[in-house]
């Protein structure tokens, strides 16, 4: 491959990491929206989602321009698709998060805005997850996706036990259902953070190693 290719590999790369940040951020501002109960801040998160839906858009037209022009094999090729993946992956993190402060916000119309879990754990190993997975795509290394697919289990035991806090809510306060239903949600949208997380950890190894870990029980 040209000289030319490789930088435009890189700038990819950089670009790519930038709305990794992005998207990272807006897990974060959602997650301190919803234990602050603060609108102002949840509509920034809603309005943010704008940006990263057009930053969606230009690194898949990039992508697509390298594939024309440069016919890329083996590992390029791979990173490429990758690329691809990642980058629609990290879009649909940015509305997860947008929905939390959407909830957030019907929460406080409601004015049952208590929480019967700790989301902030939730959030925290969400958040932690997706940032592991960006660290490990800067040097397509492997190895440094497996704390993502512990933190993985510990965050589906989190969204089980907060189903059956909730399950429990709903019989002894029925009154609170509404606001009730919302926290599952919220609960199932940083499950889902977390499971796309690890589709971001897969597509590093994907990259590392050409291999398809997607159906395996321990992709290490």
């Amino acid at each position: 491959m040209t000289q030319i290719f490789f930088r435009e590999i890189k700038r990819l790369k950089t670009l790519l990491l930038e709305q990794g940040e992005a998207v990272e951020e807006q897990v974060k501002l959602a997650k301190q929206a919803l234990l602050d109960v603060d609108v102002k801040l949840a509509k920034e998160v809603i309005a943010n989602d704008d940006v990263i839906d057009q930053r969606e858009v230009d690194l898949q037209e990039e992508c697509f321009k390298l594939l024309a022009l440069h016919q890329p094999v083996a590992v390029d090729l791979r990173f490429l698709v990758a690329v691809l993946k990642f980058n629609n992956d990290l879009e649909r993190i940015a509305d997860l998060a947008g929905n939390v402060a959407k909830r957030t916000i019907k929460m406080k119309e409601l004015g049952d805005t208590d929480l019967v879990y700790d989301f902030s754990e939730m959030a925290a190993i969400a958040r932690q997850m997706l940032h592991q997975a960006m660290a490990a795509l800067v040097d397509i290394d492997a190895e440094a996706t497996a704390d993502v697919f512990s933190m993985e289990k510990s965050l589906n035991r989190l969204h089980k036990a907060n189903s059956n806090t909730i399950r429990q809510g709903l019989i002894k306060s029925p009154e609170r259902a509404e606001s009730l239903v919302h926290q599952l949600v919220i609960s199932r949208n940083m499950e889902r953070i977390g499971d796309l997380a690890t589709n971001l950890a897969e597509e590093v190894i994907y990259v590392a190693r050409g291999e398809i870990v997607r159906h395996t029980d321990s992709p290490l």
